[in-house]
């Protein structure tokens, strides 16, 4: 293969995004004037994020050098398998891509000793349209309703438009450039792969394959259609660029792939994408775009319109604003139509980065135009992201895509168990190591790589992931075939792993509260909590398959003898066994930490985490039904924790699920609000970081219904904020769906359907009923939980 000059070669390889090494001259259309906007153009819609201006790149230094990305201006597009960022450019159009499975590291050639790499970026498409400047009427617009993105601008009496979408049918990315008179597209276009190999054009296709330093094998093809004008192909040492002059439209078709295959046994590499990648671009460069833009459409809306959500009515100087000016002001006053686009933006995320046949949402999501990410851009396991990623996807109805966490997760098993197994870190009691399971290090890729501390209740992480994937849906043949025995599994191995103390209680020995303290306290309760949650669903599990009765007893027993998190000196919910509030930091590193976050486990203790909530959730061990004292010191615990300081983005996502489920709803929304103050202009919510995005989704679902309890609960958490409104397409443990409105802070009318036909106590205030319907059957009822007639 062509290689680039050394020297261009040198500088593409610095820990820089790529697109800082080719953006020459302006980018960027003239900023629209009062005179230039059209005053009487209609503002786009509520769930549409719209801007009038490009991105802009943003640099950050993440402790490598600094580095130049668009993550968190541009608007993101995919099809959960290829991906892009939309500057909208006016003279010259920057798109970064991304391919799912384009990661370094792995196995080595005996596949025990694994590294964990990095997810890498594909390249950048650049648009070359001289003479579109300066402009006026900038518009740049991602509509969630139909997953298009939009750039239209008016220059030298031409209007412009383009669209973008990544379609999932076709497995292709489809950009088309139009305009209101015949022939004004002139220009060029061409591909920078982002590790050195240079693009070959033949005819109207760009291709460019390659080989990262793993050995894995990627390949990219780019088809350039033309509608009246010519295209012409320009050649140099550099690579090859597409020229079209005098077009009356520009149809850009873009896939990518590699031969990752997920399959341990073959050290997770499959076929070359070549053939496969021909066939995709071929199949939709055979259809017209209007066939498909409709593909995309019927697709997309298919997943996206079965959850809604109204939260009231914005003035009309909110709804005025551009989105990157209005997420300021919103984190003040109450913005509902904004907080609606923000909760819809968390699953059109999780939508665009993760469907069937892709490999799960990473650090990044899908989008990446860095090449040295934070943590490499891994998949992180303790309490964020890659849990948080899915914590909304089966209460949004958006089941499939949780699809690809659990393909991956099963695709890794076989690695994690060698690794485990091998471990001297994980020796049992005796001295010996690990015999049956697996678990995890806080940080994994997607062939087999691990790096960081090691995580031992990530295998009850993983498998909560499992049994939700039944409880939501109820699909018995899933349960037994695949759930069951990837949690029966870390059953084994939590049995050979408790740690038994004097007075018999069984505790997790050994274990961190993320990312805290003591790495290596015994019955820290992060650990005892997940133990008891994936014991939970276990003999949940053997109940409903009507299996293992013998087993099932002695997992109970053991669950029974389980230390149960106490209540510490201040009130709190204890988060080590012993309190630690005379732990003396060992390293300059918790020196500093404490520093800034307080001592731990005292009131002032600030820190990020709140790692031994999950009992609250996403587990289900602790509630003010259940463990009333329990459920009101995990309060104090959040309470005194706070919500500044060094707090990240992502804290918020987790607090306001933790708030809900404590019934606190106004603390809940408080989250909310914190969560938009540090939103990027895009909605990320996190710069160069995806979790935060889709984890706050989860605590507007909370706040509206939950179902963890083994009912429904309506309406359990309502802030103030919000005294009108309704949702629709809940998603409810046990196979229901839920509709709900209400006025004045008051249930006005609930519907409930049943997937699955189980018997169901919806609940609401004081009230309650018991439903029972049949598959497919639905009930309507009004605000006291009287049927309607």
């Amino acid at each position: 293969m062509k290689l680039l000059p050394p020297l261009l070669l040198k500088s593409l390889l610095l820990p820089v995004a790529t697109a800082c090494l080719i953006q020459t001259g302006s980018l960027f259309a003239a900023p629209p004037t009062e005179s230039d906007k059209n005053k009487d153009a209609p503002l786009p819609g509520v769930l549409t994020l719209w801007y009038n201006k490009p991105a802009e790149f943003k640099t950050y230094d993440f402790g490598f050098g600094k580095s130049r990305s668009l993550f968190a201006t541009a608007l993101p597009i995919g099809n959960g398998r290829i991906s892009a960022l939309i500057k909208g450019g006016v003279a010259k159009e920057f798109l970064p891509l991304n391919e799912d499975t384009l990661w370094t590291g792995g196995l080595n050639p005996n596949g025990l000793i694994k590294t964990l790499g990095s997810y890498q970026p594909l390249g950048n498409l650049i648009i070359n349209l001289p003479g579109h400047e300066p402009c006026t009427e900038y518009l740049r617009t991602l509509d969630l309703q139909d997953g298009i993105a939009r750039v239209n601008y008016a220059s030298n009496g031409v209007r412009y438009s383009r669209e973008y979408f990544a379609s999932y049918p076709g497995q292709v990315m489809v950009t088309r450039l139009t305009a209101d008179q015949p022939g004004k597209y002139t220009g060029s276009l061409t591909f920078t792969d982002a590790h050195g190999v240079v693009s070959v054009v033949e005819k109207n296709r760009i291709t460019c394959a390659g080989a990262l330093e793993n050995e894995l094998r990627y390949e990219t093809q780019i088809l350039v259609l033309n509608e009246g004008g010519t295209q012409q192909v320009h050649r140099d040492e550099y690579g090859d660029t597409v020229e079209f002059k005098n077009c009356d439209s520009v149809t850009i078709i873009t896939t990518a792939g590699t031969d990752y295959a997920m399959d341990f046994a073959k050290y997770y590499r499959g076929a070359l994408p070549h053939e496969r990648l021909t066939q995709a671009i071929d199949a939709a460069g055979a259809q017209s775009y209007e066939g498909l833009k409709a593909a995309h459409i019927a697709d997309y809306q298919a997943l996206f319109n079965r959850f809604s959500i109204n939260l009231g009515t914005s003035t009309a100087a909110q709804r005025a604003l551009p989105t990157d000016q209005r997420y300021g002001p919103a984190a003040k006053v109450t913005d509902p139509e904004f907080e609606q686009l923000m909760c819809q933006f968390g699953r059109y995320g999780i939508m665009s980065c993760s469907r069937p046949g892709g490999v799960a949402a990473n650090l990044m999501g899908i989008w990446n135009d860095l090449y040295a990410p934070i943590c490499g851009g891994a998949y992180i396991d303790d309490i964020d992201p890659t849990p948080m990623n899915y914590w909304a996807v089966e209460t949004t109805n958006l089941a499939e895509c949780h699809q690809p966490l659990l393909d991956l997760i099963q695709s890794q098993i076989p690695a994690w168990r060698v690794d485990t197994r091998a471990s001297a870190d994980l020796k049992l009691a005796s001295g010996a190591n690990a015999k049956r399971g697996w678990t995890i290090r806080n940080g994994h890729n997607i062939m087999g790589g691990m790096a960081f501390i090691w995580n031992k209740p990530g295998n009850a992480w993983y498998s909560l992931h499992f049994w939700e994937k039944y409880a939501f849906g109820g699909d018995k043949e899933y349960l037994a075939k695949i759930a069951y025995p990837i949690i029966k599994e870390s059953c084994e191995y939590w049995e050979d792993t408790l740690k038994a103390l004097p007075d018999g209680r069984l505790v997790v020995p050994k274990v961190w509260s993320p990312e805290h303290g003591p790495e290596d306290a015994d019955g820290t309760s992060y650990g005892q909590e997940f133990v008891w949650d994936l014991f939970t669903n276990f003999i949940e599990a053997s109940k409903v398959l009507g299996i293992d009765k013998d087993y099932r007893e002695k997992v109970s027993a053991m669950r029974d003898k389980l230390l149960v998190p106490g209540v510490g000196s201040w009130g709190q919910l204890m988060e080590w066994m012993t309190e630690q509030q005379n732990w003396v930091a060992p390293t300059e590193h918790d020196i500093d930490w404490e520093k800034k976050d307080g001592h731990i486990d005292t009131p002032k203790d600030t820190h990020r985490h709140t790692s031994h909530l999950i009992g609250v959730y996403p587990g289900r061990q602790i509630s003010y039904e259940q463990t009333p004292e329990l459920a009101a010191a995990a309060l104090v615990s959040v309470k005194a924790r706070g919500n500044a300081g060094g707090i990240e983005e992502w804290t918020w996502a987790v607090r306001g699920p933790i708030y809900a489920r404590l019934y606190e709803g106004d603390l809940a929304y408080t989250q909310i609000q914190y969560t938009i103050s540090r939103e990027t202009p895009n909605l990320f919510a996190r710069p160069c970081l995806f979790d935060a995005g889709p984890g706050i989704t989860a605590t507007f679902v909370e706040m509206l219904v939950q179902s963890h309890q083994g009912d429904i609960h309506v309406l359990p958490a309502l802030p103030k904020a919000w005294p009108t409104g309704s949702v629709k397409g809940v998603r409810a443990r046990g196979g229901y769906e839920v509709d709900e409105s209400w006025k004045d802070g008051k249930l006005t009318s609930l519907t409930i359907r049943s997937i699955a036909g189980n018997d169901i106590k919806v609940r609401y205030g004081k009230k309650s009923v018991l439903v029972n319907l049949s598959p497919g059957k639905s009930v309507e009822m009004d605000g006291d939980l009287q049927v309607k007639k």
